[in-house]
C-alpha cells in the first residue's frame, strides 16, 4: 500500500517547485500558486469584502509573486511570503479605492458561531449573531481585520500570521487582541453569552 506523502516530502516538492520557478519554469510557479490559490482568494476576500475587487488583487499578487520570485530565498514558506504580498496589495487596494461597504459574510461557522439550526428563535438570535460579526469585522482598521482574518478565521500561528503582517510575534499579539477587544465591544457581552447557549 502507498504511503502519503509526509510533510518533508511536500517541503522537498515544494522547495524543487520554487527552484523551478526561480529558473523561469512557469508550469513549475503556477503548481505552486494552483496550491494556495483557494485560501488565497479566502484571504483577500474578507480582507476586501468585494468579490470582484479580491478576483483582481488575487491576479495582482500572483503577477507580483511570479515578477519576485527570484527575490525568495526561501526563509519562509512560500504561502507565508505569497499572503504577504497579498496583505500588502490588499492594504494598497484599501487605500487607493473609494471603498464602498464590504459586502461579503463569513462563513458559516467563523469564529465559533455556528449555523442556524433548532428552534426558530435560536435560528433568529444565531443569524443576528452572525450579521453583527459581519459588520464589527467591516469596522475594523485593515490592520486590526488582517490580524482578525489570518489568526482566529485562517487559523495560522501567530509566527506565520505575524511574519505575513511584517511585525514581531509581541506587536502582532496586540494587535490581535486589540482587534478582538474592538469586535467584543461591537457585539457587545449579552450577544457572546447567547451565542454560547
Amino acid at each position: 500500500m502507498p504511503q502519503l506523502p509526509g510533510r518533508d516530502d511536500l517541503d522537498a516538492t515544494e522547495t524543487s517547485l520554487v527552484a523551478r520557478a526561480q529558473a523561469g519554469d512557469m508550469y513549475a510557479f503556477e503548481q505552486l500558486a494552483s496550491a494556495h490559490a483557494d485560501r488565497l482568494f479566502a484571504v483577500l476576500l474578507r480582507l476586501l469584502g468585494d468579490r470582484a475587487e479580491a478576483e483582481d488583487v488575487a491576479q495582482e499578487v500572483l503577477l507580483r509573486a511570479w515578477r519576485a520570485i527570484s527575490r525568495f530565498h526561501g526563509r519562509s514558506l512560500f504561502f507565508t511570503w505569497l499572503y504577504r504580498i497579498a496583505v500588502n496589495e490588499a492594504n494598497r487596494s484599501l487605500v487607493k479605492n473609494t471603498r464602498r461597504p464590504m459586502t461579503v459574510p463569513l462563513d458559516e461557522g467563523v469564529l465559533g458561531v455556528p449555523a442556524p439550526v433548532g428552534e426558530p428563535s435560536r435560528r433568529v438570535e444565531q443569524l443576528e449573531l452572525r450579521e453583527a460579526l459581519d459588520k464589527a469585522l467591516r469596522e475594523l482598521p485593515s490592520t486590526d481585520r488582517t490580524a482578525i482574518v489570518l489568526r482566529d478565521i485562517e487559523g495560522l500561528s501567530t509566527r506565520d500570521a505575524a511574519e505575513i503582517t511584517g511585525v514581531g510575534e509581541a506587536a502582532f499579539k496586540s494587535r490581535l487582541h486589540r482587534a478582538r477587544l474592538k469586535v467584543r465591544a461591537a457585539l457587545g457581552d449579552d450577544a457572546l453569552i447567547k451565542a454560547g447557549g
